[in-house]
Order: C-alpha cells, then structure tokens, then sequence
C-alpha cells in the first residue's frame, strides 16, 4: 500500500532562502522517509508531485519487490527525467507547427 506524501509548510527561512524569491520550503514525505524540498511551488502542485512520486514507487515496489530502495528512487527519478523529456520534445514539436502555420 501506497504511502501518500505529507506536505507541510515550514515557516523557518534559514540556509539563505530569500522570500522575496517566492520559494517555500515543504516538508514531505516519500516512502515513510522525511525531507525537506525548496521550491516554488503551491502547495497544491507538491501534494500533487508528492502523491504522484509515492503511487510510482509503490508500483515499481510492486513489480520488483526485491529491488532495493536505492535502485527503486533512481528507476522512479529515470522514469520521471523520461516523462519530461517526452513531454517536451511533444512541445516542441508543437512549437514548430504553430510557427510554421503562422508564415
């Protein structure tokens, strides 16, 4: 069973997070492990990211259950760097109809 991402808000701005940047710092967590991500993100987005990232996880946990944890996260971060750049080679491909229509 999946274990699904807690997210916080942590109001403590130290390590020269500059809030004038916009950035939040969340409280997560992956797996049953706490961590701490910087971005810029709502909170919607990384709750989002975060539900995402754990029902992966459990599903590549599912499928090779004998797979180490480390070897699980890098398959989940693989995985993920895949999907971005499936889905911006679709844009940009989107990008080129949409300027080539225009001439």
């Amino acid at each position: 069973m999946a274990k699904y991402a807690k997210i916080s808000i942590l109001s403590d701005w130290k390590d020269g997070i500059d809030m004038a940047e916009g950035k939040r710092r969340f409280k997560v967590q992956i797996d049953g492990e706490e961590f701490t991500i910087i971005g810029k993100s709502t909170p919607e987005h990384m709750n989002a990211v975060m539900e995402v990232a754990n029902q992966e996880l459990a599903t590549i946990k599912k499928m090779m259950p004998s797979l180490s944890e480390k070897k699980a996260a890098l398959l989940l971060a693989i995985n993920a760097v895949s999907d971005q750049l499936e889905k911006q080679e679709e844009l940009d491909i989107l990008n080129v109809d949409e300027l080539t229509e225009e001439v």
